[in-house]
């Protein structure tokens, strides 16, 4: 984890709350044992660890920021798989960046929830991510960013501009 000006925000608490019991693809939530630990976990933003109750559910996390602030992503409404707890968990305590340390992939979004690019963040360093998110928030288009996981696409956090 490294120290950011920039918030990583996990899923909201509501939004839990709901997938906890149905997804976003409208199945019921099965929460099962951790055996081995090291999932990426949305609720709190931290690794998992061996025996922790999980749930692997559908998320869709720009159509639950599009209900929020009223636009329509249209398309670009996607869901994918994301762990979170089975239960209610902590927030993440303080203010670093979870998941680094591994290229990932930043993308952009408008306020009407359009897709404008992304970027390979190359250099896993505090550097390059404080680099990545300066260079997304440079354009005053951008209202919010996606930070993804490069082998599968899958969706870890989002930052939004102050």
């Amino acid at each position: 984890m490294i120290t950011t000006t920039y918030t990583a925000r996990p899923i909201a608490p509501g939004a839990l709350a709901e997938l906890r019991v149905t997804d976003d693809a409208g199945r019921r939530t099965t929460p099962f044992t951790e055996a081995e630990g090291g999932d990426p976990l949305r609720c709190c933003l931290r690794r998992s660890a061996p025996g922790e109750r999980l749930a692997l559910v559908s998320y869709a996390p720009l159509r639950r920021w599009a209900a929020e602030t009223g636009s329509d992503p249209g398309a670009y409404d996607e869901q994918g798989p994301v762990f979170v707890h089975a239960g209610p968990c902590p927030a993440p305590a303080d203010g670093t960046l979870p998941f680094t340390g591994v290229h990932r992939t930043v993308r952009r979004y408008s306020a009407d929830g359009r897709i404008l690019g992304g970027r390979l963040v190359e250099d896993p360093s505090p550097e390059g991510f404080e680099k990545a998110f300066r260079e997304a928030f440079d354009d005053p288009v951008v209202a919010l960013v996606h930070v993804r996981a490069v082998e599968y696409g899958c969706f870890l956090y989002e930052v939004r501009r102050d």
